[in-house]
């Protein structure tokens, strides 16, 4: 059975399929701030999308993290530890990117079991 969650105009945020939850790309509401907040911005926003579908960040399996400046990837990994911490991260890809929109620094897409 196939669920969608959280629609958009052109998308639903999440899909789920036998208990596995696809996100669309996320990205920050403020986008005038820098690369560490953006960055925190779009991991609460995941947060919450996991909490209203059942989940949570230690069930987080994938992300991949589209970035329009790769010389600011520690300002991002400061960012995504804090929230981690040490454990249950999940299998990532980080991807340089030429835009993403304007202000847009940081895009995140994650899969993550229910």
């Amino acid at each position: 059975m196939i669920r969608r969650h959280a629609r958009t105009p052109i998308m639903h945020r999440v899909v789920e399929h036998n208990g596995v939850l696809y996100f669309g790309g996320i990205v920050a509401d403020d986008r005038s701030k820098g690369m560490k907040e953006q960055t925190a911005d779009i991991l609460e926003k995941i947060g919450k999308l996991l909490a209203e579908n059942g989940s949570d960040k230690t069930k987080l399996l994938a992300a991949t993290l589209y970035v329009t400046d790769m010389s600011q990837k520690d300002a991002m990994n400061e960012a995504w530890t804090a929230w981690f911490g040490p454990e249950d991260l999940p299998a990532r890809a980080t991807l340089g990117v030429a835009e993403l929109g304007p202000n847009t620094l940081i895009e995140v897409v994650v899969t993550a079991a229910r």
